[in-house]
C-alpha cells in the first residue's frame, strides 16, 4: 500500500504541468502539420530528437499520415495532438475528408482552401461561405479523432488546423465538446501558459531567428510560455508547397527547424534553466 501511494504521488508531481515552482520557467514548443508532407514528417521528428520541440500536431487527412504514424510510434516520447482539418490550403497539393461530407468540399471533392475568404484568393474558396452542415463537421471530426487514437494511442490533446474553430461559434463549441468527450481537452492557456514569439517578424534568415531566439530565451521571466510553428526543410518537395501570399514556405519552415535544433538555442535553454514541457504533462481534468 505504501509503495502504491509513493508511486501515485510521484506521477502526480512529475506529470503536473500546471504546478509551478517559484522562479521556474516552463516552455512548450509545439510543431504543427506532421502528416502533411514527407519533409514535414522528417523535420518534426528531427525537431524533437535533436532539438527543443516536445509536442506535435498530426493531420489525419494528410497524404503522409501513414509515415507520420510510424514515426510517432517509433518516438513515443514525442507528445501528439489531433490537428482537426477541414481546409486544404496549398495550391499544388490537396487533401480530402475521410468521411462523406458534401457540404465541406469544393466541386472536386477537396476541402476548401481557407476558412475565411481572402482578398488574394478566388471567390468561393472559403468554407465560411459554403453551405456547410455542423453534423457533417462533427462526423468528420469524430472520424479524425478516432483514426488518430486507433493508430497513435498516446495522442493527448486536440486542436484545430488553420483556425477552423473560428468558422462559427457552434464549430468552436463542437471542438470543445469533442475534446472533453474523448478526454483530449488540454488547453495550455487554462493553466496559465502565455504565447511568446521566439523571433521577430522581420527575422527572415535562420541566423537572425536563432540570434533573436537566444535573446528571447535569456530574457524570459519565471512563468509558463508556449510557442507554435511549423518545422520544415528546404527540399524540392517543400519548395513545391505554396499558396498565393505565402510562396517561401520551404525557406521559412527550414528556418523554423534550424531554430528548434540550434545548438545555441539549446545552450540558452539549458543555461537559463528552462524546463521544456508538453501537453501530455497537463492534467486533462
Amino acid at each position: 500500500m505504501k509503495t502504491k501511494l509513493i508511486s501515485f504521488l510521484f506521477l502526480v508531481v512529475s506529470n503536473c504541468i500546471s504546478c509551478q515552482t517559484p522562479g521556474e520557467i516552463k516552455l512548450l514548443i509545439r510543431g504543427d502539420d506532421i502528416g502533411s508532407s514527407h519533409t514535414a514528417n522528417v523535420a518534426c521528428i528531427g525537431s524533437y530528437k535533436n532539438g527543443i520541440m516536445r509536442s506535435v500536431e498530426l493531420m489525419i487527412p494528410g497524404p503522409w499520415f501513414p509515415e507520420a504514424v510510424r514515426l510517432l510510434n517509433e518516438n513515443p516520447g514525442l507528445d501528439v495532438g489531433v490537428h482537426l482539418v477541414i481546409t486544404s490550403e496549398w495550391n499544388d497539393i490537396k487533401w480530402r475528408p475521410i468521411t462523406c461530407c458534401p457540404s465541406l468540399v469544393d466541386k472536386d471533392g477537396y476541402f476548401y482552401p481557407m476558412i475565411w475568404q481572402r482578398e488574394d484568393f478566388p471567390k468561393g474558396t472559403a468554407l465560411k461561405d459554403a453551405p456547410w452542415k455542423i453534423e457533417e463537421i462533427e462526423k468528420e471530426f469524430r472520424a479524425q479523432i478516432e483514426m488518430a487514437k486507433r493508430h497513435v494511442p498516446h495522442v493527448s490533446h486536440v486542436n484545430c488546423h488553420m483556425g477552423c474553430g473560428s468558422c462559427a461559434p457552434e464549430v468552436n463549441e463542437l471542438i470543445k465538446r469533442l475534446a472533453e468527450e474523448y478526454k483530449l481537452n488540454i488547453e495550455p492557456s487554462v493553466y496559465g501558459f502565455k504565447h511568446v514569439s521566439l523571433w521577430k517578424k522581420e527575422d527572415l534568415t535562420p541566423e537572425a531567428r536563432i540570434a533573436t531566439a537566444v535573446i528571447t530565451i535569456k530574457e524570459l521571466k519565471p512563468g509558463k510560455y508556449i510557442f507554435i510553428d511549423h518545422p520544415g526543410l528546404d527540399t524540392p518537395e517543400m519548395r513545391a508547397i505554396w499558396h498565393t501570399g505565402y510562396e517561401n514556405v520551404a525557406a521559412d519552415r527550414d528556418a523554423v527547424t534550424k531554430v528548434f535544433t540550434s545548438s545555441e538555442v539549446i545552450k540558452a535553454v539549458r543555461e537559463k534553466g528552462v524546463r521544456l514541457v508538453s501537453y501530455k504533462e497537463t492534467p486533462i481534468n
